[in-house]
């Protein structure tokens, strides 16, 4: 018996799995959100070895991977519905729901394995938690209130307290250094995932998905909240210097960075443009690492 399935055609097939895979851990997203933690890291460690930033390195992308996969099979049918989802792979079905299910549950349980064994243990716990907040809780409150992008902030900054934590030794402590850059981290996602869902709140009404903080979607109530959140950020940014954790130099740079955040978020008040909100999305991808190299930087040499 003849087959039509040439060499070529099972390496496209092999190919379009692997994409398909890498399409489910939201490559780009989960490597921004390591980005955070190994950051913060350097922040806070007096002293490490490479096989600490490597696990955290490996074991935090895999975590967010398992997060953002679980997210995209639980909302396959909504995601259908979007313009920015509907090619995702298991909607276009690239994927199947169960082998996205393994590959999750095998990169979640393989993350949360790597932080607690070459971490410390309160890494592993904290990181099979952001897990359960964004896959079981953040992703179904989308649909019944805005008040989800404040529960999903809880595991979007949790990358960072990992990252702090995985600095200390035993089972692991938080310290109020790592509480301070964990409340950076979180009250920075409000202004940027707002800017994220006025840019596309057409495809999330589609959904039926409540992104912005007012169920009046982009009303002045949102744009009032969006511009009270980016002016909270500024003095909460400037706590390290407040308690000496940094110098003057990096409070400075964190400073003009909040002010020009600012600048866009109120262009984005005045205007309610959807081009002012892509202006204030991209700003936010700008303006977290550069903060938080200023505090890498203020710290390591009190600058």
């Amino acid at each position: 018996m003849q087959t039509n399935v040439h060499n070529s055609d099972i390496d496209t097939i092999t190919y379009s799995k692997i994409k398909s895979f890498l399409k489910l851990t939201k490559f780009t997203l989960s490597a921004l959100v390591v980005f955070s933690a190994i950051i913060t890291f350097f922040t806070v460690a007096e002293t490490f070895n490479w096989s600490q930033v490597f696990a955290l390195c490996v074991g935090g992308f895999l975590v967010t991977a398992s997060a953002n996969g679980f997210n995209q099979i639980i909302e396959k049918d909504l995601d259908k519905l979007m313009n920015r989802t509907k090619l995702r792979p298991i909607p276009t079905g690239n994927l199947s729901v169960n082998q996205a299910l393994i590959f999750c549950a095998v990169f979640g349980i393989i993350g949360t394995i790597l932080l607690w064994i070459f971490l410390n243990p309160l890494c592993g716990i904290i990181g099979f938690i952001s897990i359960v907040l964004y896959a079981l809780v953040y992703t179904p409150l989308k649909r019944v209130t805005p008040f989800s992008v404040f529960v999903g902030a809880i595991p979007g900054a949790l990358p960072t307290l990992i990252g702090a934590i995985a600095a200390t030794e035993g089972f692991g402590q938080i310290t109020f250094f790592a509480v301070l850059l964990f409340c950076i981290q979180f009250f920075w996602q409000f202004p940027h995932f707002w800017a994220i869902a006025w840019v596309s709140h057409d495809d999330y009404q589609r959904a039926g998905f409540f992104m912005l903080p007012s169920k009046g979607g982009r009303d002045r109530s949102s744009r009032s909240q969006i511009l009270v959140y980016t002016l909270s950020l500024f003095p909460i940014a400037l706590t390290p210097f407040v308690f000496n954790f940094t110098g003057w130099i990096s409070a400075a740079v964190v400073s003009c960075m909040g002010l020009v955040f600012i600048m866009q978020a109120y262009k984005l008040y005045k205007g309610s443009s959807i081009e002012d909100a892509r202006k204030l999305m991209f700003g936010s991808f700008i303006y977290l690492p550069l903060v938080q190299i200023a505090l890498m930087l203020g710290h390591k040499f009190l600058i």
